[in-house]
């Protein structure tokens, strides 16, 4: 079992950048492949970013593609998401969550860990 807090939110003006991380708990991070998401008001939660275990390959929704970059550092149990050109619709509670499958993850149900949440605003 893996236990993560997100942290790094906050608020920005469009154009801007944030860092988030997210830092589990427990010796077997390395074994997770690691996605953020993120959640609107009034909307569903959607996928932004993956990562697989190594840290080899990463994948991206195409509404973040160029702006958005998804690291870990496996030394140090934490992932990270960099966002670059935030804009007002960026904003939302953004989630990191750890998944056991092998293959690139994109949905909510292929997650089996996930974190509080952090707050994401984008002033226009």
């Amino acid at each position: 079992q893996v236990q993560l807090v997100e942290s790094g939110g906050g608020l920005v003006q469009a154009g801007g950048s944030l860092r988030l991380s997210c830092a589990a708990s427990g010796r077997t991070f390395s074994s997770y492949a690691m996605g953020w998401f993120r959640q609107a008001p009034g909307k569903e939660r959607e996928f932004v970013a993956t990562i697989r275990r190594s840290g080899g390959y990463t994948y991206y929704a195409d509404s973040v593609k160029g702006r958005f970059t998804i690291s870990r550092d496996n030394a140090k149990n934490t992932v990270y998401l960099q966002m670059y050109s935030l804009k007002p619709e960026d904003t939302a509670v953004y989630y990191c969550a750890a998944s056991t499958l092998l293959r690139i993850a994109t949905m909510r149900d292929e997650y089996d860990y996930w974190g509080q949440g952090t707050q994401v605003t984008v002033s226009s």
